[in-house]
């Protein structure tokens, strides 16, 4: 697909395709304050997170396959940005491509395709990208995957004042937790996260909500924002998380 547009570059400017790197974390400040620098406490992760009945069917369906698709690889991995296309239109519009992926019209009733979009550059933090760019109107939604670090409240207090040495403070804390992050919104406004911790790394612990991660999901909403983005010339190409039935 056509990625986003792209804010404060030049036109013909998209994050470069780098060497595989470490993961895109930071010390988080908390996964419910989202992505900035700092460090708070998370939320509880409790199972019944998991059953949210605003969540919106199609939407929470595709984060959990690209959950469980990013899931596959293991963790200490980069970064990722994934457009969120309505498979009816995909189908109607681009058979050919939703040929390639497997994709028919017994698919595309109420569901949503994740689209990988090209891999972050290293030196391009999460947040900083999504700042940057805006969604073309054929993107129904887009989703992010990230892996933080979360430190206990009781830590806060001793957190270095320099970024450098309180992320290297969080890495050698010993009561650190790893998770990684799905979040996705809709142009509706819809949003649905899967957090999923390294230490209790199972399908069956992952945990669900609609508004799990506040400061990442306004991020992921702000680039859907009607702005009058250019129309893409077509859907490219795209790799999508999953084999569909």
């Amino acid at each position: 697909m056509t990625g986003p547009e792209h804010h404060d570059q030049g036109p013909d400017q998209v994050p470069e395709h780098g060497p595989d790197h470490g993961p895109d974390q930071g010390v988080d400040q908390g996964i419910d304050q989202g992505l900035g620098p700092g460090l708070d406490q998370g939320p509880e992760l409790s199972p019944e997170l998991t059953a949210d009945l605003d969540a919106d069917p199609a939407l929470a369906a595709a984060v959990l396959e690209i959950e469980a698709h990013i899931a596959e690889g293991g963790w200490d991995q980069p970064a990722r940005l994934y457009a969120l296309v309505d498979t009816a239109e995909l189908v109607e519009h681009e058979p050919a491509l939703a040929a390639a992926m497997g994709l028919d019209a017994a698919d595309a009733a109420g569901s949503m395709t994740p689209v990988e979009q090209d891999e972050l550059a290293p030196d391009q933090p999460l947040e900083s990208v999504l700042e940057s760019i805006a969604w073309p109107p054929e993107v129904a939604g887009c989703a992010a995957v990230v892996e933080r670090l979360v430190l206990p409240p009781e830590a806060d207090a001793a957190i270095p004042e320099d970024a450098s040495a309180a992320e290297r403070y969080a890495r050698e804390h010993p009561d650190r937790q790893e998770v990684r992050i799905v979040a996705g919104a809709t142009r509706a406004g819809s949003t649905y996260c899967a957090l999923r911790l390294r230490a209790h790394d199972e399908a069956t612990s992952v945990v669900g909500g609609a508004d799990l991660v506040p400061g990442l999901l306004d991020l992921l909403r702000a680039t859907l924002a009607d702005d009058g983005a250019d129309d893409p010339d077509d859907l490219g190409t795209a790799e999508e998380t999953g084999e569909r039935p």
